[in-house]
């Protein structure tokens, strides 16, 4: 043994000799010391009781996470890691109560055959031995059915839990009552009859009714178990893939034949959205094929027709090794951080070159990790200010100076371009209700959860049209609350949509309300109307923005495209709204100005963008 635990074991032996030395009777004194280490370790049963309490007033929160993300384990990771921070909690501190109980009972073993007077076992007691086993298997027994009842985090733990526990428990009581000595077993049994009164009185004491919202608590369990069977169905269907066959036969396609020129990526079905101005050119000017990966077996790509556009269907789990061994002179990707996660850079061909292009005009310093974009080797760049923290963090940090292209938004010109079109299309009579289009993102926090019958309430009766158009993730995980929203407001001007299979509500709207969405911006420059933001909670991917001094995009326009309003003033909604379509800082003119000062190129970025990877084509050809 160490010093240390010699030590201990030393201190044990002295403080069961002095219990035995008070009474001068066995059972007494392991009765006594078992008390004396209770109080001892009283402290530390109340940091546990306080531990656990602030464990399971996280699970509501905990639970939401879950429910939000279910599917992607890195964002579920990382939004518990910010939950525990915040909350300056530490999973392994329940582990501490296990550590203290197991070294307190190896001490005592020791202690107890280190010849105090205690293994001397009178012979009248001898008749118990065999009775120790079977009380000492009880008394854990009754501490864990006690514990399963009224334990904070116990009675939260689902029963294949709390019965493991309680047959871990029974055994260990059976082993110690048999093959230790008789002092060591009526130690174990006080023990944990102590254990269980002990923590009756701590639940008077440190009630968690007092702390924990219980009604939250089953609500978030609801809403968890609604997206794990959501999730199942899908692992059912995975299970039972059609489309296994066309994946395996695509990725053999793809890695056969000679090394290719350009590839593009992509993560499901909808982001050729954010490719398609440049893939089109490219197809227009040259004679370049473009291989285009998707992981979305029913991606829309595979309906279009071009002896130059190459789609392939790789599933998330088969794109990692495909990858690695990537044979490309350009890869263009919408995904950020990679070789930070599961993506990685060619093992092969070191000289790839890898461009990303962003989905939006938002800050990436704001919404993305702090090193998402750093293994780049070529960033898209949608405006000045965007550019300029790109700058300052590759200065800051000493990071390798990327190739920034002065780009813009695809989104944006190809929405102000369909904008125009219904624009044409439409035949709106004078003197028709102004549409107000409440559109939110689906962050925590967001006007779904935090405020939307209160905004509801203030703008019906208004005069106005309103439509509520929630993020098709939130459909996808909250369907009958929508379900239930729309029903109370049916009949009185609102409309809830859950069909996204077109944006003519977007472009019909006069007013956006919205919160931290990406949409605010991309509405605000291609319609050139006006946004009503509402002050949830703001989304910070980057803990540490602040570091630098470029102030993030979504910022310093949030007050130039629209009104902020806090959610303790929405009863003004209606004011705002007004003060918005009548206010010429927020007219068409004012804000195509905005628009042009902010986004690189607008109406040409995917110009600029496929000049920009078939100059680079040319160059990396005649090197």
């Amino acid at each position: 043994m160490s010093e240390i635990t010699v030590k201990i074991v030393d201190a044990l032996a002295a403080l069961i000799g002095g219990c035995y030395a008070l009474c001068h009777n066995y059972w007494i004194a392991i009765f006594l010391f078992t008390v004396l280490t209770k109080v001892i370790l009283l402290p530390l049963s109340v940091w546990i009781q306080k531990n656990s309490i602030k464990t399971v007033k996280m699970e509501p929160e905990l639970n939401h996470i879950k429910a939000v993300y279910a599917g992607n384990q890195e964002l579920i990771s990382e939004e518990q890691y910010k939950l525990f921070k915040r909350e300056k909690y530490s999973p392994f501190g329940d582990l501490i109560p296990l550590f203290v109980q197991l070294a307190l009972l190896m001490g005592v073993v020791e202690a107890v055959k280190k010849g105090t007077p205690l293994t001397v076992i009178p012979v009248e007691a001898l008749g118990v031995t065999l009775l120790i086993p079977a009380v000492a298997a009880a008394s854990a027994f009754v501490m864990c059915f006690v514990q399963n009842k009224i334990n904070v985090l116990q009675s939260e733990q689902g029963a294949l839990n709390q019965y493991g526990t309680m047959i871990f428990s029974v055994g260990l009581s059976l082993y110690l009552g048999f093959f230790v000595s008789v002092g060591v077993g009526f130690y174990w049994i006080c023990s944990n009859l102590l254990s269980t009164l002990q923590l009756a009185l701590l639940n008077v004491w440190i009630n968690p009714k007092d702390y924990i919202d219980y009604e939250a608590l089953e609500k978030s369990k609801e809403e968890l178990r609604e997206a794990r069977a959501f999730m199942t169905d899908r692992k059912k269907q995975g299970r039972t893939n059609p489309y296994r066959k066309k994946e395996k036969a695509d990725y053999k396609r793809f890695l056969s034949g000679q090394r290719k020129k350009l590839v593009f990526y992509s993560e499901k079905n909808g982001f050729y959205k954010y490719y398609k101005n440049i893939i089109e050119e490219i197809i227009r000017r040259t004679n370049v094929v473009v291989h285009y990966i998707t992981s979305d077996p029913e991606d829309e790509v595979f309906s279009l027709e071009s002896e130059q556009f190459v789609p392939y269907y790789i599933g998330e789990n088969r794109l990692i090794v495909l990858l690695m061994k990537l044979e490309a002179d350009v890869m263009v990707m919408t995904t950020p951080d990679l070789e930070n996660f599961q993506l990685k850079r060619s093992y092969v061909k070191k000289d790839v070159e890898y461009i990303y292009v962003p989905h939006d005009v938002n800050s990436s310093n704001l919404t993305f990790h702090k090193d998402a974009l750093d293994h780049f080797d070529t960033i898209f760049v949608s405006g000045a200010q965007n550019r300029a923290e790109i700058r300052e963090r590759e200065e800051k940090n000493g990071l390798p100076s990327k190739n920034l292209v002065e780009w813009g938004s695809s989104v944006i010109d190809n929405m102000a371009a369909a904008y125009e079109e219904t624009e044409r299309e439409k035949a709106r009579e004078s003197g028709d209700r102004k549409t107000v289009l409440i559109a939110p993102s689906w962050q925590k926090d967001n006007i779904m959860d935090s405020c939307i019958e209160r905004l509801l309430d203030a703008l019906k009766g208004g005069g106005y049209r309103v439509v509520v158009r929630p993020h098709p993730q939130y459909v996808r995980h909250f369907e009958e609350k929508i379900d239930r929203l729309a029903r109370k407001y049916a009949g009185e001007g609102v409309e809830v949509q859950k069909d996204f299979s077109s944006n003519r509500t977007v472009y019909e709207a006069d007013v956006l309300v919205t919160d931290w969405s990406s949409i605010a911006f991309e509405y605000a420059f291609s319609t050139l109307k006006p946004v009503l933001f509402i002050n949830t909670p703001m989304k910070v991917v980057n803990p540490d923005y602040q570091e630098l001094q470029t102030r993030p995009i979504d910022l310093v326009l949030r007050d130039k495209v629209g009104i902020s309003l806090n959610l303790e003033h929405l009863e003004q909604v209606g004011l705002s709204v007004r003060s918005l379509l009548c206010d010429n800082q927020f007219s068409g003119e004012s804000l195509a100005a905005l628009r042009d000062a902010y986004i690189y190129n607008v109406g040409h970025s995917g110009e600029v963008g496929a000049k920009y990877i078939i100059q680079r084509l040319v160059e990396i050809q005649q090197s």
